[in-house]
């Protein structure tokens, strides 16, 4: 089991200096990934301020050697494919391999897509988001790329330098459990890291549900002739430090589960001195 903290790209993570000093923190803590989400605008009438998350992400990299960074999640379908393939491979270059890139659809997709002119189609946007991914593993590649799908077209590109970490930088993908396209997606790549539908994110999922999850993961995984491979599955919720986590963490290791994402309540989530107190006490370790 390794543990993961997940923070907003906007309140007081707006601040790429703010985020930089969480990230040596969660170091220095003992955590082993940092994950912040990716949202331009999110609630739109809340009128938040939000940071890039690639630029945080960056300023995390300049502040830390162990500790993974990525995002949870970035929506590829609002995204160029030729874009995020660039940035996702400077910063893994940047980090020497400590990237991962957490994907999915993205919401509230009135106010991400909607607010400015795209469509807001869940099947359109699906679409994108698979003929995207395929396109972000064919332009790491380093090869000679072509590719003509519905949504997404690359002519005779080729992409170098190509990422630190081969085949691929490692893509998890998210969803609402227990919707079950999102996690069939998931299992085609490299990680699931779904959130408990109809949940606060600060919940801890049962055992119940890791183990559902867990199941039909890996029967999909087996389907695609891909049960040989590593993958990760992450599930997370707020939990106690150290080891008074145990009784939380341990069976849903012993379920499957790879990964523990630290997650605080929404009112929590996007204040620092919340999250640094968290943080510094360290993740619950097995």
């Amino acid at each position: 089991m390794r543990y993961s903290f997940n923070v907003p790209n906007f309140g007081d993570f707006a601040s790429p200096r703010v985020f930089a000093d969480l990230a040596r923190r969660a170091e220095q803590a003992g955590w082993d990934a940092l994950f912040v989400w990716d949202h331009v605008v999110e609630t739109k009438a809340l009128h938040r301020m939000i940071a890039d998350p690639w630029i945080l992400l960056t300023a995390a990299a300049l502040a830390t050697s162990r500790i993974r960074l990525g995002t949870s999640i970035t929506p590829v379908a609002r995204r160029r494919p030729s874009k995020l393939a660039r940035e996702v491979t400077t910063l893994d270059r940047l980090t020497d391999g400590r990237v991962t890139l957490g994907v999915g659809l993205g919401a509230p997709l009135d106010d991400e897509y909607g607010s400015f002119g795209d469509t807001t189609d869940a099947k359109v946007l699906a679409e994108r988001l698979d003929e995207g991914l395929h396109a972000l593993d064919l332009l790491w590649s380093g090869e000679p790329v072509s590719y003509h799908g519905n949504q997404v077209t690359i002519d005779d590109v080729t992409f170098l330098p190509t990422p630190v970490q081969r085949p691929r930088v490692p893509i998890w993908v998210g969803g609402f459990w227990p919707n079950k396209a999102p996690m069939r997606r998931a299992a085609r790549w490299d990680g699931a890291m779904p959130t408990m539908a109809g949940a606060d994110v600060a919940r801890t999922p049962t055992l119940t549900e890791v183990t559902e999850l867990v199941t039909f993961l890996r029967a999909c995984r087996a389907e695609y002739g891909l049960a040989d491979r590593p993958f990760d599955i992450v599930t997370g919720g707020r939990s106690p430090s150290g080891p008074a986590g145990h009784d939380v963490v341990g069976p849903l290791a012993d379920a499957g589960i790879t990964w523990w994402d630290e997650r605080l309540p929404w009112e929590e989530a996007e204040q620092a001195d919340a999250v640094f107190r968290r943080i510094d006490e360290g993740p619950p370790l097995l």
